[in-house]
């Protein structure tokens, strides 16, 4: 995908382990000593606070890059739709589907039917920008049709993580109000949280590699220049940083 999805799972790991870690027993009365009750160390927030400012960062930096080269109209006038079909037959897929979604920089490829979903600015916008984010969900095609190993990794352990990552926050709430005696079930929510943070990281080199797919065939194929490809390059990267 283009928009890495592993941003708000990184960040809700460490708001749970810095939260889990800043819990302080209360013990207002033998009863309550007794249960093991929570209260919470607010000042917890400013060990948050630098993935919080990372996280915005990276997501202004990437609309940033993007809407810049948005701007920037592509000498071949081609639109991105048309872009991730020249990338992908380039790359030997066949029956491959393109479709328009709603949403911004929502842009992702479904391996199980094959087809490329592009966002209202991306589909029939004929900017770099549009062009090379497209060209980046080829590149996905273009794995699947190669049975790419780390690809096929990634496709079936999807399944088991995004599992994983919807139990994982209501596993800590409820473990949050319970007494101490449970805290075990704070640790399986956030070890939940773990398993789809890992994710992230192992498969970024299936996002890596569908940029070099990409970027590679938009030169072969002449769909934009040397100085178009190193835009289409700075938010590939931006979007890599995400």
């Amino acid at each position: 995908m283009y928009s890495q999805p592993g941003k708000k799972e990184c960040l809700h790991l460490i708001f749970c382990v810095v939260i889990r870690f800043r819990m302080v027993q209360c013990c207002l009365s033998k009863k309550e000593k007794s249960m093991g009750f929570y209260y919470y160390d607010y000042r917890a927030f400013w060990w948050m606070l630098p993935a919080i400012l990372f996280s915005a960062y990276a997501q202004i930096k990437v609309q940033s890059t993007f809407n810049k080269y948005n701007k920037v109209r592509c000498m071949s006038g081609c639109t991105g739709a048309q872009a991730a079909q020249v990338v992908a037959d380039y790359g030997g897929v066949r029956h491959l589907l393109i479709r328009r979604i709603s949403g911004n920089l929502t842009d992702y490829y479904d391996p199980r039917s094959n087809t490329i979903c592009l966002s209202q600015g991306v589909f029939a916008s004929a900017s770099v920008g549009a062009v090379g984010v497209a060209a980046h969900e080829a590149g996905h095609s273009i794995q699947t049709a190669e049975s790419y190993l780390p690809n096929r990794i990634r496709t079936a352990i999807v399944p088991a993580t995004q599992f994983a990552s919807r139990l994982a926050f209501p596993i800590i709430l409820v473990g949050l109000f319970l007494p101490i005696q449970y805290n075990f079930v704070v640790n399986i929510g956030i070890a939940c949280f773990s398993i789809a943070v890992l994710f992230q990281i192992i498969t970024l080199p299936v996002e890596f590699n569908a940029s070099s797919r990409a970027l590679a065939a938009l030169g072969e194929t002449g769909l934009l220049t040397k100085d178009e490809l190193s835009a289409a390059r700075r938010v590939l990267s931006a979007a890599a940083r995400h």
